[in-house]
């Protein structure tokens, strides 16, 4: 089972408060740790790659030993990037490219507007943090 999505748009949470994309402050939290690698390296991991990377970075997984620890990760379901702190809390959008790479795009930028009303993209809703 994958996370990734494909010419996709996840926008911020229904129910989010941030007006900006805001930078998570609480260190090695999973929202500091997605949106450093995101910031840094924006389209270089699909969300597996990503959720997989925040989850060995908290776990302090070696590199060597990474790819059984991946296996075992993903053999239980994972929830997608819409429940991600980014979309839900801090102001971000997430953009998975033709080829399901990501990159964070903040609710108050140009970048993120164009997105919405692009055509050729799957607009879907961040998760929402309360039931409605």
């Amino acid at each position: 089972m994958t996370t990734n999505y494909t010419a996709t748009f996840i926008t911020a949470s229904p129910d989010s408060t941030a007006t900006a994309g805001m930078m998570p402050a609480k260190a090695n939290s999973i929202a500091q740790l997605q949106h450093a690698l995101l910031t840094r390296h924006p389209y270089h991991y699909t969300s597996d790659d990503l959720l997989f990377e925040v989850y060995a970075i908290r776990n302090g997984i070696a590199p060597r030993d990474r790819k059984p620890a991946r296996e075992a990760f993903f053999a239980r379901p994972q929830a997608c990037l819409r429940a991600s702190p980014l979309v839900k809390q801090f102001g971000w959008g997430i953009h998975h490219d033709a080829e399901s790479k990501v990159a964070i795009h903040g609710v108050d930028s140009e970048t993120y507007r164009e997105l919405i009303a692009r055509a050729d993209l799957k607009i879907v809703a961040g998760m929402r943090s309360r039931r409605a």
